[in-house]
């Protein structure tokens, strides 16, 4: 009898294979360096990687199916991270091969939209072509639709992004970010631009000891260190500056700390000047961020104030 002849195998792909080309897990791990906690954050960037290697994968083997929407909005309130996601994120998407460019244009409304007839449109294409073949970022972006203003020109700025969000979404991806209460109001008001964002993380505020390490991290960076006082004196801190207005998470930690090493600089010099040009400063005396330094914001006298 002859032979069948044996069929050819059937083409195969490997995920582990493609993520390790990718080299996807150091921008995860630099994810993780980068920012603390935001657990649902880092969850769901991983499960967007995920998504667009096994699009890769089918890709691959010849399975047709459209590019996948990848506009994205980002809500939270300041200093959650969302322009350092943001920035990771256009990373993946170089990386995967869904952007041309490995390049980040950050903007506000005052970049897209003109003050006069006649100059929103070349301020905001202008802004396309230096994002196009990677991600633009617009923060704020509620602020581009203003309905008390008869006169406002923001609407024309969101009809040129709606069509080149749809036209070309194979060239640039286009993050929106902003407050969730506001960033909701914005979305309802524009169901066409609802309609194009097909992935909304929202970015949850830190908690007292997420932002002591933040501030550990911060200092460690800038070789400073928090003595054990010190730490002590911020958790202080970090809980009379949480109930205050306008806390912004992260950045407001960096502003204290910013301050700190002022106060601890001006101690150090007039201790320097009384000693005289003969004392010298190690450079543990140069680094270390001490208590006093952190007690002497001006929240911990309004706070006894108040008692």
């Amino acid at each position: 009898m002859n032979a069948q002849p044996t069929a050819d195998p059937a083409p195969t792909t490997s995920l582990a294979r493609l993520y390790a080309e990718s080299g996807m897990a150091q921008v995860l791990a630099q994810l993780d360096a980068e920012l603390v906690g935001l657990v649902p954050v880092k969850t769901r960037i991983r499960e967007i990687a995920s998504l667009l290697i096994v699009e890769k994968a089918r890709r691959n083997l010849g399975l047709t199916a459209g590019a996948p929407s990848l506009h994205m909005g980002f809500t939270g309130n300041p200093g959650t991270g969302k322009t350092t996601v943001a920035l990771r994120m256009a990373d993946i998407l170089h990386r995967l091969g869904y952007i041309r460019k490995n390049h980040l244009v950050s903007v506000t409304r005052d970049d897209l939209v003109g003050q006069y007839i006649g100059h929103t449109a070349p301020k905001t294409k202008e802004v396309l072509k230096r994002a196009m073949g990677g991600v633009l970022f617009i923060d704020e972006a509620y602020y581009l639709y203003r309905p008390e203003n008869e006169r406002d020109y923001g609407q024309e700025a969101i009809e040129i992004l709606l069509q080149v969000m749809e036209n070309q979404r194979e060239d640039l991806v286009v993050i929106l970010a902003g407050y969730k209460s506001r960033m909701d109001t914005f979305f309802q008001s524009n169901p066409g631009m609802a309609s194009r964002i097909a992935h909304h993380i929202d970015f949850p505020d830190y908690d007292a000891d997420e932002l002591l390490r933040i501030a550990e991290l911060m200092t460690a960076r800038m070789d400073y260190r928090l003595d054990e006082d010190a730490i002590g004196a911020l958790r202080d801190y970090i809980a009379l500056r949480v109930a205050r207005p306008h806390f912004a998470n992260a950045r407001s930690i960096r502003n204290a700390l910013d301050r700190a090493r002022l106060r601890q600089a001006g101690r150090l010099f007039e201790t320097a000047l009384a000693a005289g040009t003969e004392a010298e400063l190690s450079a543990e005396q140069l680094t270390t961020i001490s208590a006093a330094d952190i007690r002497a914001s001006r929240l911990f006298a309004e706070a006894a104030a108040a008692t």
